[in-house]
């Protein structure tokens, strides 16, 4: 795989955090942008609380896989491999946020387990390769 796979990763991971944060906005009661954190807690729907929650972990995720690929690339890793993982991150990813959404707690920490092991490989990848 080429290593622009794991640039269109990049951009997708920083694209989730707003997948999520639109499903929250969309199905609790009609979303006030003057005051967004006071109407999400005044939300009774466990579905949005769940969305915003998926959305704030994505955001948490994304700077480490960011950096893992440019470390990775950077350090010599084979583009295939940095593609592969990055892959395999997105894919973990976006498990992570539906089983979020759907309430598998268990499922959703083995996604989130799978998903921080590909940033960790991405990183230790760079780490033996200067």
């Amino acid at each position: 795989m080429p290593l622009a796979v794991a640039y269109w990763c990049v951009l997708i991971a920083a694209l989730l955090p707003y997948l999520w944060v639109v499903v929250a906005k969309t199905r609790g009661e009609r979303y006030n942008n003057h005051d967004p954190r006071g109407w999400l807690q005044r939300q009774e729907s466990r579905l949005v609380r769940r969305a915003n929650g998926a959305h704030l972990n994505a955001f948490e995720a994304f700077a480490p896989f960011a950096a893992g690929v440019a470390m990775a690339q950077l350090a010599g890793v084979a583009h295939a491999t940095i593609a592969a993982l990055a892959v395999a991150f997105i894919t973990f990813r976006v498990l992570h946020g539906v089983l979020y959404l759907t309430d598998h707690h268990s499922l959703r920490s083995l996604t989130w387990a799978a998903g921080f092991g590909c940033v960790l490989a991405l990183l230790v990848q760079a780490a033996l390769h200067v």
